[in-house]
């Protein structure tokens, strides 16, 4: 029979361990993302994968705020991040430090996620935008391209931290 995992089985990190483990060199940047909640999702998927950090630019809400905190379950307090008045900047920057920064949209020219071929030991940058506009032109610009979640419903689109926890898993999962 199976049975769930005891909290001492899962081995689960403190977050001072947490603050001084060896991350995984991917970062991601918020573009504008309005909802708190969404924030706190992704910053709660940043610490399942042991992400390097987070870039919040532009009208993303940052910590420390409740509601934040409320999806987060303390993340906040274990993923670095870093705060930006523009996606530019924060692109900008992370290029000049090595990453190849991609943007998670639908355009011409976008590689689907199930084809995007990931470089050893890379630096990755991956930006998510705004709920409903998406990633701004400027920043796609900045890019060095796009990635898309391949879907086939009436909708084609899908919540940001939704995105965020696909993408983050799928560009994770070889570095387990």
């Amino acid at each position: 029979m199976l049975e769930k995992k005891s909290m001492e089985a899962l081995g689960r990190l403190t977050v001072e361990e947490a603050r001084l483990v060896g991350r995984i060199p991917i970062r991601v940047v918020l573009d504008n993302v309005r909802s708190m909640h969404n924030v706190g999702s992704v910053f709660r998927t940043a610490d399942a994968f042991l992400l390097e950090g987070i870039d919040l630019c532009g009208y993303t809400p940052r910590p420390p705020h409740r509601d934040i905190q409320k999806t987060a379950l303390g993340a906040t307090e274990t993923v670095p991040w870093r705060g930006w008045d523009h996606a530019e900047d924060a692109v900008r920057q992370l290029t000049t430090e090595g990453y190849r920064v991609l943007a998670v949209e639908q355009t011409t020219g976008s590689i689907f996620l199930n084809h995007l071929v990931l470089r050893e030991n890379e630096r990755l940058a991956v930006v998510f935008g705004n709920e409903v506009e998406g990633v701004n032109s400027e920043v796609i610009a900045q890019c060095s391209g796009c990635i898309e979640i391949p879907q086939q419903g009436m909708k084609h689109s899908l919540n940001v931290s939704v995105a965020a926890g696909m993408v983050l898993w799928e560009i994770c999962r070889g570095r387990f």
